[in-house]
């Protein structure tokens, strides 16, 4: 994988892991590894360790884990925002997705807040969106992983437009339900007994957790008031602030514009 605006940032952008899973650790370092963009400059599993390595190491990012053993990660960004100046670009990747523990993460500086499970794709995505590095050449040896990225841009795309804030769970939940919509079409006429079951199943939630975050998600888009964004994607007036979709009609409105922009 290279990237096409080099001179934005003609180095690789050097990483430090704050995780205490051993599994995470291993699979983050392994993805990462094999890319052109992005150096781990250190592992850490406590905070202490973390700011051992900064104080030899100058990260670029740090992603960071909120549940650690001593110190735990908002210890870390607490002292960040009380110290100011120069300090990483941080993304938190972290199991708890309430909202209030994601505002707090959020006002203490972090970039981004990603609920685990996250793939390693989009948290690669994420880092390259810190420095607008978004637009990527994939070599032939990826086709697969080109596929699934383009799609991911596109939904990313759609949901900033509209206003569907990265950190709430139904976000991921929509996403990945627009995905297996666009993968196997006739699973919107399954919503209740196939989709909602396939993507709790995914994320260790119940059906009626991600019916009801996908609401949410959808929700606060109106609340928004962006809605004219949305007409404007999709080329005419669907829907006016008062008329909000039900959470099948809009993902079915989403993976159809996917399904055919795929087919032209």
């Amino acid at each position: 994988m290279t990237i096409v605006n080099q001179a934005k940032k003609k180095q690789k952008i050097k990483v430090l892991l704050v995780e205490d899973s051993p599994t995470v650790t291993s699979s983050i370092k392994t993805y990462f590894s094999r890319l052109n963009d992005i150096e781990i400059i250190g592992c850490a599993g406590t905070v202490d360790d973390a700011l051992e390595i900064m104080q030899r190491r100058y990260p670029d990012v740090i992603l960071l884990d909120l549940i650690m053993p001593g110190a735990d990660g908002f210890c870390m960004l607490e002292q960040f925002h009380k110290n100011g100046g120069n300090i990483p670009n941080i993304i938190v990747l972290s199991a708890i997705g309430e909202e209030e523990i994601i505002k707090r993460a959020l006002a203490y500086g972090a970039k981004y807040y990603m609920v685990k499970p996250v793939k390693n794709e989009v948290l690669h995505q994420r880092i390259l969106d810190l420095y607008d590095l978004g637009e990527q050449i994939f070599t032939s040896s990826s086709p697969e992983i080109a596929k699934t990225k383009s799609i991911d841009e596109k939904i990313t795309s759609i949901f900033l437009a509209i206003g569907i804030p990265a950190h709430i769970k139904g976000y991921q939940f929509l996403r990945e339900a627009i995905k297996m919509v666009v993968d196997q079409p006739d699973t919107i006429n399954y919503i209740t007994k196939a989709l909602y079951p396939g993507i709790a199943s995914r994320f260790d939630t119940s059906a009626s957790k991600v019916e009801r975050a996908i609401r949410h998600a959808i929700e606060v888009a109106w609340t928004r008031g962006k809605v004219e964004n949305m007409n404007s994607i999709f080329g005419y007036n669907i829907y006016s602030k008062l008329e909000k979709p039900t959470n099948g009609e809009f993902i079915a409105l989403v993976a159809d514009k996917l399904i055919m922009e795929k087919g032209a």
